[in-house]
């Protein structure tokens, strides 16, 4: 601000009631788009106050405060709603956007006034409540208002959603997730600054995604300002993005886009078109419901029941096709079976949205686990499904009978996946703890590669019963070595074998490891002829033909550490480092061989 409009704008800071006044020709909104990261398109737009700096104001809160402290706080949030609303409704596209609002915490006692305000402003401008979302500001105990309980009922009631915003920095905001219905949760810029090179804000991060989740609530990162932030916040799950990197608040609606195409994540359709097993599994099971939107009319419902008598209950799903429960024909039955029930409810003073029945039901992401699967139904009290995602948008749902047969579907392909002489489990299930592994950023895990050197020459030499031998043989020390919940082992097929570590020092870790190829060295001798043993080598060929001396058989195991903190979405981003160790174990004298992700210079074990 210029010397002059400083000293013009001094005394306007102080117009006390007249505040509100001045303030109608010099106040507007600005929209941020918040945007998905996999897609790149525009969820939506926060609506932010400007103007205040010709108030006098040095930010949009000093205004809000003095208008609360004038009394006008009231008006001021009726004005600049029924402005973002229009400039809402002017975008392209619209229909199908959510706009973000804050609502202060000091107009909560008077919310439902304010409530009925908004909804005149919505049927002017044809937009859906569900196109509108309240963000409720976790730097004051918004739940410590009396009224506040009801006025997140009536906000339900009538289709709107809700947003936590500045996750992490205020108070109740765990109280919030118990106690109320939410459908974003907004994390603080603070614990995206920097976040890619910052590992506890990684593990706070990755843990209130996973939460947020569980309970069907989505991720939006606040102040996004780098692509490296960007890229951190894709990497641990965070649904939505906005900040500087993005687009800067504008004014102007024709800054406005309806994607941002180089932010999508191409390699996240290359990911989904293998998926896990689970992911495969609960593809096959999905259930392609009709469904109702939160705003159809209820005759419609009675409608989709009569033409549908095998189904109870039907999801129910906001303009921009996210699920946001169920409807069930037993909330009805009592309107039906009443005297002029079904009459009362199609009275248009009694009128009542799909909204107003909706029943929560947990939703969660496709690409969940069955583990997931189970917790949802297991902790949530008559649930009849859980409702599917895709990118946010609703893909189908899971009743219990579905989830039964993808649990025995699983069970199946596990024991078919089984390795027939060895038993231990084959390459479904090594894949499935590298995808599990590698998401789970909370503890150290090591990747180990074993693979034996020189089997191919002892097995030319005496057969394969004697190979097989030798297999089964490593087999039975790796189940001698690893048997606790944090230690997997796996058969990749023929002298190649898997082991996965997770939380244990480095000590922890070799030692075992140290035995197993100890005691194979030991053990396979006894394959070997005694003159064979004495002198150290066979006779056999090698990959040229040519005969030469070839050294006994032992098993080499290279190491692929992930370290703490780090998150790895696409396992194929580990194969070249995956070779490197393995080739780096066969060269060292011991057999084995540790190298730290993302870094070639290795330390030999």
């Amino acid at each position: 601000m210029s010397a002059v409009a400083e000293r013009i704008a001094f005394p306007i800071r102080y117009a006390g009631e007249k505040l509100f006044t001045l303030g109608k020709a010099v106040l507007d909104c600005a929209f941020q788009p918040i945007v998905e990261v996999t897609t790149g398109a525009t969820f939506g737009y926060e609506t932010l106050l400007r103007g205040h700096d010709q108030l006098g104001f040095n930010s949009p809160l000093d205004l809000i405060d003095r208008m609360a402290e004038t009394g006008q706080l009231s008006a001021l949030e009726q004005m600049m709603s029924g402005r973002a609303l229009a400039k809402f409704a002017s975008i392209e596209g619209y229909q199908s956007s959510t706009l973000f609002i804050n609502l202060d915490f000091r107009l909560i006692s008077e919310g439902e006034a304010l409530l009925d305000v908004l909804l005149k402003h919505l049927r002017v401008h044809g937009i859906p409540p569900s196109s509108l979302c309240f963000e409720l500001s976790e730097r004051f105990d918004n739940t410590s208002v009396p009224e506040f309980a009801e006025l997140i009922a009536k906000m339900r009631r009538s289709g709107f959603k809700i947003a936590i915003d500045d996750f992490g920095v205020g108070r109740g905001e765990f109280k919030l997730l118990c106690d109320f219905p939410v459908d974003y949760l907004k994390i603080d810029r603070h614990f995206i600054a920097a976040l890619g090179d910052a590992p506890r804000k990684q593990h706070l991060v990755k843990n209130i995604v996973n939460i947020a989740h569980t309970l069907g609530i989505r991720v939006i990162a606040e102040g996004v300002e780098t692509e490296a932030e960007f890229l951190a916040c894709r990497e641990f799950g965070v649904d939505m993005v906005q900040g500087w990197y993005i687009a800067r608040p504008s004014v102007n609606v024709n800054d406005q886009r309806a994607s941002f195409p180089h932010l999508r994540d191409d390699h996240s359709k290359a990911r989904g078109s293998s998926g896990s097993l689970d992911e495969l599994l609960i593809r096959k099971q999905i259930e392609n419901l009709p469904f109702v939107y939160e705003n159809d009319s209820i005759e419609k419902v009675f409608e989709m029941f009569r033409m549908n008598p095998e189904h109870s209950y039907f999801p129910v799903l906001n303009v921009n096709n996210e699920p946001r429960g169920i409807i069930q024909e037993t909330q009805l039955k009592e309107f039906i079976y009443h005297p002029f029930g079904r009459d009362l409810l199609k009275n248009r003073d009694y009128l009542r949205p799909v909204s107003f029945f909706v029943k929560n039901a947990p939703i969660i992401s496709l690409d969940s686990d069955t583990e997931d699967l189970v917790s949802a139904f297991a902790n949530m009290d008559g649930c009849h499904c859980v409702l599917l995602t895709e990118n946010m948008r609703y893909a189908g749902a899971i009743s219990a009978a579905s989830l039964i047969r993808i649990l025995n579907e699983k069970q199946l392909k596990t024991a078919l996946d089984q390795n027939p002489l060895t038993g231990l489990p084959g390459n479904l299930a090594i894949v499935n703890f590298l995808r599990s592994a590698c998401a789970d950023a909370d503890k150290v895990r090591y990747l180990c590669y074993c693979d034996f050197d020189n089997f191919k020459p002892f097995n030319d030499r005496y057969g394969f019963h004697a190979g097989d031998h030798a297999i089964t043989l490593f087999a039975a020390l790796m189940r001698r070595y690893f048997f606790h919940d944090n230690e997997f082992i796996g058969h990749v097929g023929g002298d190649d074998f898997f082991v996965g570590l997770k939380d244990m020092t480095d000590e922890e870790m070799l030692h075992p490891l140290g035995r197993l190829l100890d005691d194979f060295s030991s053990e396979v001798l006894t394959l070997y002829s005694e003159q064979e043993r004495r002198d150290g080598y066979i006779l056999g060929h090698g990959r040229d033909g040519i005969e030469a001396k070839i050294a006994l058989m032992r098993c080499s195991i290279g190491v692929l550490e992930l370290p703490e903190g780090v998150v790895i979405s696409d396992i194929d981003r580990i194969s070249a480092e995956i070779a490197h160790v393995k080739a780096l174990a066969k060269q060292s004298s011991s057999g084995l061989h540790v190298s730290r992700f993302g870094n070639l210079i290795e330390a030999a074990a």
